[in-house]
């Protein structure tokens, strides 16, 4: 955990940012540079080259990720929930015999 008042200085793109959080120290810092990563990535795929159109379209692509995980998530959530449904009118209709 980051004591209260601990600032923690993490360098994304370049550019050093002081983050006060109470989460864990590490986390910050994988998230930190997932995000430098990210932006990266972005400047070496485009001809984008200020950094605040590398941050935009690099937002967009975590966006995007947590959008497709998201739905992931629901289609597995509800494929468990359908199968859960399958298995409990089984287990009734075996327990009524």
């Amino acid at each position: 955990m980051c004591p209260e008042g601990t600032i923690l200085k993490v360098n994304i793109y370049g550019t050093e940012y002081p983050i006060r959080g109470e989460v864990d120290v590490e986390y910050i810092r994988r998230v930190a540079e997932y995000v430098d990563r990210k932006m990266r990535e972005v400047d070496q795929n485009t001809a984008a080259k200020s950094s605040l159109k590398v941050a935009i379209l690099a937002a967009l692509n975590i966006a995007d990720e947590l959008f497709r995980e998201r739905d992931e998530k629901t289609g597995l959530l509800k494929s468990f929930e359908a199968q859960a449904d399958r298995l409990s009118q089984v287990l009734n209709e075996n327990l009524k015999e």
